[in-house]
């Protein structure tokens, strides 16, 4: 044990013992201390802390406590020192009965991390108990005619405390008549007896007045009295005599009420009503023993009357008279020890914890979460306890001493699968059949932020019209977050880029909690066709996790753009066109050409001319090409048309609502000399800027050639190698048109004859290419039924931005031949109609180099010009768009 050193011990040899004993106490894991009871409060135990290996200043942080399955007030620790000292009065009697040991048990917890110690406090006895008594004075009745050295029993005195303290001695006052006799260790069982040394005579000395003393062989001494009042009678010579002075009875505990214990007998040599006996317990026979057992007077059966109980007590011991029924009634005495065997009708009992609760969901495992106390007051097999845990949950019970567990983490913890466990704790113990009892632990799962949020899909497509007013709505993107309160809570934010010079947040902008998209400004088709960015959802947890989602905005044209005119010539301006027309030209000649162009796109681009009627109501000799813009006559001009021809041709649009223009034609018919005279000098004037046109022309013509050579080439090798869906309309060949693409996402051109994808895999396309297959042969045409052109059909943006400084090459001179002669094979710029007149429209490409979008078209120059016809039309049209423009292929 661990005795408070108090500065008085001088006997080295008995210091080195303490220290060795101390060291052993302290590798077994539990510490010992001792304090005698009836201690004063504030007596020293120990210095728990210090034993214990704990610094004082960590008892409070680390949340110090000391729990005790006895009273928990009868000892306290001092936070400040460390010091375990009495806190109430301990009395070792009331603690632990007649046990030979008598301990209190401490159990310590501090936190952070969780650590358990066990002390045991030893209560030593002190004397201060004074032997008792049954009563305060016993009477004898004793015959004269009783022979010497007779026995008369006597109930010894009990005292409370134990060892040294209550070993009793007995005397008797002085007396020349009796003497005490008491039993040796091995006769504890038989009674004192008083013997009697000397006849007696009754009418000599009739009463004795005897003090019988018990004194412990505590310090210091303790003693306790009993009067004994003998008197003498007379007759009677016979006493009842049992068979045996000693019953030994074994009795389970719970037997129901009415249970024979035992049947004593009793003979008396004597007759008549000196032989008739009555049974009787002792006068002096504890209260206890009256409550649980009935002795029948007459038959001496003795029966429970009360309940037994093991864990009470184990054992009763019965003093039993036989009295006769003699004018002087003589008794005989026995002893009857009933003991009391155990069964299993205790159930466990357990006290569960709880320390660490709720436990998070990153816990690692051997986390301690709860402590669990079990206990049983059967014994033997009856009261050896184990304990089990709910199956298939990610937790384990731990043994960590005699009786005690921890339910600790045996497997990491998902709160986004399971955030609550209902655990079952089952005590069962040894018996048979076996009792047990449960607990239940209700263990809550607390959320970290260990999921990002997510949203359905990566990637989202939104349509949205040009023109828009600031401020709306664009499109709400939505993320969910599996984790709980502010790990769940998700704000949007924009992830920022340049969209050309310009930061994205001054086009669009999302609301942090809604995940609303608006656009702050309004859109322009003609200046963004597509606007991609990402948007970021990110929770509030620590630290934060987000992800992001990518929208789509393609910005939908809208007819918000009238018709330009486009200047008559390469340095003139943009106001009336003026041409001198010979009186002498025939019906169908053109005269004057309009050109105009749209910054639309698809229907909203398609351009149509139509000549305003005149004035006077007249019927004009011209007319103008509903889709070519060019003004030829109807007639041929005679003299009494006016020399001053004044031609008004509306320019408008297909959108809705169509938007025009109006552009003025001025034209002078004069005579055929006249109009060669006044040519002369503006040819002379011209001939060097033609030549050096024509040169420029005849090198961008073969270098489209080349280039439409090489593209073809790598065409077909790219489908060759890269193809991975098998054509679904047969086998290539002629008649049959197959469209090659490359991006889902861009200006698409579409042939009127049957169509199929070719694409290159699943990877994104690699180039942005689109090409026609010869097309079949075209039938005639008809100027006055023109065939609208596809409606998917527009221009780029940077086609229509190099409109204004090109020359048309068809003017250059040298794409048609003259009259009857064959049509020359040249490229012309045209949309993706088949016939000219059916909505096709040739911009002028100028320096085209520096457009991002061409289609080539190899055929006819233009079929209303004289020649023969020809017998097949071959076709091959390709769209070049420069790599980065518009817009992404999707994924």
């Amino acid at each position: 044990m661990v005795y408070p050193s108090r500065g008085y011990q001088k006997d080295r040899h008995l210091l080195l013992f303490f220290i060795i004993l101390v060291a052993w106490e302290t590798g077994s894991g539990q510490v010992h201390y001792s304090v005698s009871e009836e201690a004063k409060h504030g007596t020293f135990v120990g210095r728990i802390a210090q034993d214990l290996g704990l610094e004082l200043a960590e008892l409070v942080p680390r949340l110090f406590r000391v729990a005790s399955t006895a009273r928990g007030d009868l000892l306290e620790v001092n936070l400040q020192n460390g010091i375990l000292f009495v806190n109430s009065r301990i009395d070792r009697e009331e603690l632990c009965g007649q046990s030979l040991e008598c301990s209190i048990h401490l159990e310590v917890i501090v936190d952070r991390p969780l650590q358990v110690f066990h002390v045991e406090v030893e209560v030593k006895d002190i004397n201060d108990n004074p032997p008792v008594f049954a009563g305060t004075q016993k009477n004898l009745f004793i015959a004269e005619s009783r022979s010497l050295d007779s026995r008369f029993p006597l109930e010894g005195a009990s005292d409370a405390d134990i060892g040294e303290n209550a070993l009793l001695t007995y005397r008797l006052s002085p007396s020349e008549y009796f003497s005490l006799e008491v039993p040796t260790n091995h006769e504890q069982l038989k009674p004192l007896g008083l013997v009697l040394r000397k006849p007696l005579d009754r009418e000599e000395s009739p009463k004795f007045h005897l003090v019988l003393t018990a004194t412990d062989r505590g310090k210091p001494e303790l003693t306790g009295t009993i009067q004994l009042l003998v008197e003498v009678l007379d007759a009677n010579d016979n006493a009842p005599a049992f068979d045996r002075t000693l019953y030994a009875v074994k009795l389970p505990e719970n037997v129901p009420n009415g249970t024979l214990v035992i049947k004593l007998n009793a003979s008396d040599l004597d007759e008549g009503l000196n032989g008739d006996i009555i049974y009787s317990f002792s006068s002096d026979v504890f209260p206890d023993i009256k409550s649980k057992f009935y002795i029948d007077p007459i038959s001496g059966e003795i029966i429970s009357i009360g309940h037994l109980d093991f864990e009470e007590s184990k054992a009763y011991k019965i003093r039993v008279e036989a009295i006769d029924k003699g004018y002087l009634p003589l008794a005989g005495h026995c002893t009857v020890v009933v003991e009391v065997l155990d069964t299993n009708d205790n159930a466990p009992e357990l006290t569960v914890t709880s320390l660490s609760l709720p436990i998070s969901e990153d816990a690692q495992p051997g986390t301690v979460i709860t402590l669990i106390n079990v206990s049983d007051r059967d014994s033997g097999a009856d009261g050896q306890v184990t304990c089990s845990l709910t199956p298939h949950v990610p937790f384990k019970l731990v043994s960590t001493f005699k009786n005690y567990y921890s339910l600790v983490l045996d497997s990491a913890l998902d709160r986004e699968s399971k955030a609550n466990y209902e655990l079952v704790v089952t005590a069962r113990d040894g018996g048979s059949p076996s009792l047990s009892a449960t607990a239940s632990v209700s263990v809550e799962v607390a959320d970290v932020n260990d999921n990002a949020p997510t949203f359905a899909q990566p990637e989202y497509t939104v349509f949205m019209k040009e023109n828009n007013p600031p401020g709306s709505h664009i499109f709400t993107v939505s993320a969910w977050d599996a984790d709980t309160q502010e790990n769940a809570r998700v704000s949007y934010s924009l992830v920022e880029r340049r969209v050309g010079e310009r930061a994205l947040s001054s086009y669009v902008s999302v609301h942090a909690e809604s995940g609303k998209v608006y656009a702050l400004q309004p859109l322009d088709h003609e200046e963004l066709e597509l606007l991609q960015f990402q948007v970021s959802a990110r929770d509030a947890g620590v630290p934060p996790l987000g992800s992001n989602v990518t929208l789509q905005v393609f910005v939908l044209d809208e007819n918000d753009n009238a018709p330009a005119l486009l200047p008559p010539g390469a340095g003139g301006g943009a106001g009336a066109v003026s041409e001198l027309v010979s009186r002498s030209v025939g019906a169908g000649h053109v005269v004057a050409k309009v050109r105009a162009v749209d910054a639309d796109s698809g229907y909203n681009a398609w351009l149509s001319f139509e000549l305003q009627p005149a004035a006077g109501g007249g019927r004009s000799p011209f007319r103008v090409g509903l889709y070519t813009g060019e003004i030829s006559t109807t007639r041929a001009l005679d003299e009494a048309d006016a020399p001053r021809q004044r031609l008004l041709v509306l320019v408008k649009d297909h959108g809705e609502p169509a938007l025009r223009a109006t552009a003025t034609v001025l034209l002078s018919l004069v005579e055929s000399g006249q109009a060669l005279k006044a040519s002369s000098p503006a040819s002379a004037g011209a001939a060097g800027p033609e030549v050096a046109l024509v040169d420029v022309n005849v090198y961008l013509i073969i270098a489209i050639c080349a280039v439409s050579s090489l593209l073809v080439l790598t065409l077909l090798l790219y489908v060759a190698l890269r193809c991975s869906a098998p054509p679904t309309e047969g086998a290539w060949g002629p008649g049959k048109p197959r469209l090659v693409c490359s991006s889902a996402v861009g200006s698409w051109s579409y042939s009127q004859q049957r169509r199929q994808k070719v694409c290159s895999g699943e990877g994104p396309p690699k180039t942005d290419l689109m090409a026609f297959s010869p097309s079949l042969p075209q039938g005639p045409s008809s100027t006055d039924n023109p065939r609208q052109p596809n409606p998917d059909w527009r221009y780029s943006a940077s086609l229509r931005a190099g409109m204004h400084s090109s020359v048309h090459l068809e003017e250059a001179g040298i794409l048609r031949a003259g009259p009857g002669g064959p049509d020359q094979q040249w490229p012309t710029v045209s949309s993706a109609t088949p016939e000219p007149e059916a909505g096709e429209v040739s911009p002028p490409v100028g320096a085209g180099v520096n457009s991002n979008s061409w289609t080539f078209k190899y055929g006819p120059g233009n079929p209303k010009q004289p020649g023969p016809e020809p017998k097949k039309q071959t076709q091959v049209s390709f769209l070049l768009r420069r790599k980065g423009e518009a817009s992404q292929p999707r994924q």
